[in-house]
């Protein structure tokens, strides 16, 4: 009777999970998580990044502030935790924004896997780039207020001690900012939202998926100890890479959009998505897209990194490939 138990227990969790329901939940449920853990860990450094691209803002010759000086700033006033202002509305971006676009993306791959197999061929780079692109398109819409919230409060510290909102929670960010400047509100910066996370979606699922086949097809690393591992860090790290060079424009002209608020005037700094990009090429120049690369890479590609092979290993656990 004793050991017979634990073996229908486990019988009965293996067949939960093979359940069609089931099957079609987990792929958003692994993904979600595998951003909430990544989002977790890398947090600090996505402040300082929002730090460093609203630093210097409509200034031609501003001082150019560096990561470390923005962190020795921090830490030196005695604000450390500020390190981590905005996690909430991160773990809700991600528990939102995330779970969509790794759960479309895993949907959408498996829809293109069957017909590629029914055709007797492999999934191909245009499937895999179509299929990034509309889950990173659809995951941002769902995500954008999350996504504003975590501005908001992320930028909150820099502004004049009389100005700040001291935004206590996500909840608490989202509440306000819908009954003071109205609901649509949440979605300002909703295109470059959708913009940065079809870019980064492309660079980070689509190059991901893909070097892991090539490298399959091509049998790299075949033989060695730890194979498996070895392609997944090595396909998460083209994936980090590619997908912080094609998303950092428009997370630099989200982040602007996103940040604003009405002046003394009762106007905006800038109208739209257009117009401010073309506003910062003229008064900043262009390279201001790419100010904090380094800092964005090192956000960007340890959390596609971590998020891809996250989602991966739960993948591997609860759906058995």
């Amino acid at each position: 009777m004793s050991a017979t138990a634990p073996s229908r227990s486990a019988s009965r969790r293996t067949d939960l999970l093979h359940h069609p329901a089931v099957r079609m939940v987990l792929p958003f449920v692994n993904g979600g998580a595998a951003g909430m853990i990544a989002t977790s860990i890398i947090q600090p450094v996505d402040m300082v990044k929002v730090r460093l691209q609203l630093a210097g803002e409509g200034v031609a010759g501003a001082a150019r502030p560096t990561a470390m000086g923005i962190t020795r700033d921090i830490i030196a006033k005695g604000r450390f935790l500020d390190l981590y202002s905005g996690l909430s509305a991160g773990l809700l971006r991600q528990a939102v924004y995330t779970t969509a676009r790794m759960g479309f993306f895993g949907t959408f791959m498996n829809q293109f896997g069957a017909k590629a197999k029914a055709e007797g061929r492999s999934v191909t780079f245009g499937e895999r780039a179509g299929a990034s692109l509309m889950a990173g398109g659809l995951g941002a819409i769902m995500g954008n207020p999350a996504d504003l919230a975590l501005i908001r409060m992320q930028s909150d510290g820099m502004r004049p001690l009389a100005e700040r909102k001291n935004y206590t929670s996500v909840l608490n960010a989202l509440s306000r900012i819908s009954k003071s400047e109205g609901v649509l509100a949440l979605w300002n910066g909703c295109i470059p939202t959708v913009a940065r996370a079809m870019a980064l979606n492309f660079g980070q699922l689509a190059f991901y998926s893909e070097t892991k086949a090539q490298m399959s097809k091509y049998g790299l690393l075949e033989g060695w100890r730890g194979q498996e591992a070895g392609r997944n860090l090595a396909a998460s790290a083209v994936a980090g890479f590619f997908a912080s060079f094609f998303s950092l424009p428009f997370d630099f002209v989200k982040t602007r959009l996103q940040k604003q608020t009405k002046g003394p005037d009762g106007k905006l700094p800038y109208r739209g998505t257009l117009h401010c990009a073309l506003r910062v090429a003229k008064e900043e120049g262009l390279m201001r897209f790419y100010r904090g690369f380094g800092t964005y890479y090192v956000r960007i590609a340890p959390h596609a990194m971590l998020t891809v092979l996250f989602a991966d290993y739960a993948t591997k656990l609860t759906m058995g490939r």
